[in-house]
């Protein structure tokens, strides 16, 4: 297993270094990476959109089959399979394309980790650097991983340091653009379950707090891709609502009935 995790670093390594040279910047390799992950994941991300946003149309007839059977577990459960074949949704569909980001985004975390970046920097994102470790540096600690507890020491020593923000104002503007097209995204996938409802806020919040930790190359990656998840989901969405207003129109005779010797 280790052996696995070592070639896919080192062919991540080697894509990354592939388009660092092709552009001159880590920064804009690491954008090209995305977009080349997204397009190799379209069908699968595809797939999950397209059945998520008919999930969401058909929350009605669900809420509907979930009163009728509540004393019939078993019952309920064919009908609800029934209603997914009938409507050619699978309510697994978005586990798998997560499930195949989720290796992606270690590997590049390994990568950035043990890569000499050199203070690489895109548009202010420090791309070797946390914002747990730009802060630090802002504050004046050392070190090239600094943890939560010790930046708030850092800054509860030297609060007057957080005044120098381009050491970190990049990597924390793009960790709220993260959590706001993460917000955005499930809003325009959200239902009316009050449980759905309390992930759709802290789901966001709680992967702000995760993205503190991580690199801006890591995050930069993260941000483009939600970004251009985003952009898909708009398109699909607005295509399926146009697709199931087409579906539920009444069907129009192209000639007129013949009128019988009886009429």
């Amino acid at each position: 297993m280790v052996a696995l995790w070592n070639a896919g670093s080192d062919f991540l390594l080697a894509v990354l270094e592939f388009f660092k040279n092709f552009s001159g910047s880590y920064g804009v390799a690491i954008i090209l990476l995305t977009i080349c992950v997204r397009i190799l994941l379209h069908p699968l991300t595809h797939k999950q959109m397209v059945s998520m946003q008919k999930m969401q149309k058909l929350q009605p007839r669900i809420k509907m089959l979930q009163e009728k059977y509540k004393n019939d577990k078993e019952k309920m459960n064919k009908e609800m399979m029934s209603l997914y074949r009938e409507n050619k949704v699978n309510p697994a569909a978005g586990c798998l394309p997560l499930l195949v980001q989720l290796p992606i985004l270690i590997l590049l975390f390994r990568v950035l980790i043990n890569l000499d970046l050199q203070g690489a920097a895109l548009l202010g994102v420090n791309l070797d650097k946390s914002v747990y470790t730009a802060v630090g540096h802002a504050v004046g600690l050392a070190g090239e991983t600094i943890g939560f507890g010790a930046v708030l020491s850092g800054v509860a020593a030297n609060p007057l340091g957080l005044l120098q923000f381009n050491l970190y104002g990049g990597n924390v503007v793009l960790i709220i653009v993260i959590g706001f097209l993460t917000w955005y995204q499930q809003q325009m996938s959200a239902t009316a379950n009050p449980q759905m409802a309390f992930m759709n806020w802290f789901m966001p919040l709680f992967l702000v707090f995760i993205c503190l930790g991580l690199p801006g190359g890591v995050l930069l990656y993260w941000g483009v891709s939600s970004f251009m998840g985003v952009a898909q989901q708009w398109w699909i969405k607005r295509k399926t609502q146009e697709e199931m207003m087409e579906e539920n129109k009444p069907t129009l005779h192209k000639e007129k009935p013949v009128k019988t010797s009886e009429e």
